[in-house]
């Protein structure tokens, strides 16, 4: 089969790859749709923290179940997904119930070799059924389902305004499921074709550029003083990251959801006055899978949305540069096996 390996930092080179073989435990899926993910872009940058390489990138992915072995439920050639976090289902975070930041977690993609091949093997209890959804639905469940993942762990309430910061796809995924918890969402990017797909597309009210825009002014305006409750990162952006400490309000939560390779430094009195909650939102649970699919079932997300560029699995190499390049206006490339 063919596979697509990322050698170094801003090379691919197709290789031949070995067909997976069924072990127990174990499901083999012929993949069909690859999602590009902002993970994917920055491994090949070389700026993906938790990265080494050669690696075959790729984890948002929908497929056909083609064999399997204990998997109770799913039928061979059914449309699937799969939770791409496999975890190891010992450790404090895995019997805490938080498998999506395991202690020895091998995400798809990043710490093994991941779904840019014809067909993969995955642990068997990572299976999602499609339950219908498309071959490009299913591809888009996973990053969905890392937005819905960060805004259950800010606990979002109805009403309240949530900040979201980075209209990138991660970023769109956060506006979504914030959204659906009855949020006021606000977003703030410095692009303003993703502004506008914000308003246009996902019908977000509030928007601010932060490049032309007096986000301080702006925010004051928009939430009567009080500044938002919820602050959600989806840039990964470092300078972005420390900004948005002095948009909180008082008593808010601040989660971060982008990841950047250095460390973070904040103003403690700033912080500690606010009585403020900082955390970190790592991967999803199946929890926020079935939100997502849900969500798409009942019409209140349209993942097609997200889909900007469309390329063939022998297409790739030759354009995943471009993607990088904000003029393009990339949201979602979507690749077809």
């Amino acid at each position: 089969m063919k596979t697509l390996v990322c050698t170094t930092p801003g090379e691919f080179e197709y290789k031949d790859g070995v067909m997976p073989e069924l072990i127990p435990g174990h499901a083999i899926i012929k993949i069909n749709r690859i999602g590009i993910c902002g993970t994917d872009l920055h491994a090949f940058e070389g700026t993906q923290p938790f990265f080494s390489y050669p690696r075959i990138l790729g984890h948002e992915l929908g497929g056909e179940l083609v064999d399997f072995d204990d998997a109770p439920g799913f039928s061979k050639g059914e449309a699937v997904t799969f939770i791409p976090y496999f975890n190891d289902g010992t450790c404090i975070a895995c019997r805490s119930g938080k498998p999506n930041c395991c202690q020895n977690i091998k995400v798809f993609g990043v710490h093994i070799d991941g779904g840019m091949a014809e067909y993969v093997s995955v642990p068997s209890y990572s299976l999602i059924h499609g339950e219908g959804l498309s071959a490009d639905e299913l591809a888009l469940v996973e990053p969905l389902a890392i937005g819905a993942h960060g805004v259950r762990r800010a606990d979002v309430q109805p009403g309240e305004f949530v900040l979201v910061v980075g209209a990138g796809p991660i970023g769109l995924g956060i506006m979504e499921f914030a959204r659906i918890a009855g949020a006021q969402v606000i977003a703030m990017d410095i692009n303003e074709n993703r502004l506008d797909f914000c308003k246009n597309k996902l019908k977000v009210h509030y928007t601010i550029n932060a490049a032309t825009q007096d986000v301080d002014a702006a925010l004051r305006e928009i939430t009567n003083n009080d500044y938002p409750t919820v602050v959600i990162d989806a840039t990964g952006n470092l300078k972005a990251i420390t900004n948005a400490f002095q948009y909180m309000a008082h008593g808010a939560r601040y989660v971060l959801v982008g990841l950047q390779k250095g460390e973070l430094s904040f103003s403690h009195p700033e912080f500690h006055k606010r009585e403020a909650t900082l955390m970190s939102s790592r991967n999803a649970t199946r929890a926020d899978f079935e939100h997502v699919i849900t969500s798409m079932k009942k019409g209140l997300v349209d993942p097609t949305n997200y889909i900007t560029h469309r390329v063939k699995f022998d297409e790739v190499k030759d354009n995943f540069a471009s993607w990088l390049d904000p003029k393009n206006g990339v949201i979602k490339a979507m690749v077809s096996i």
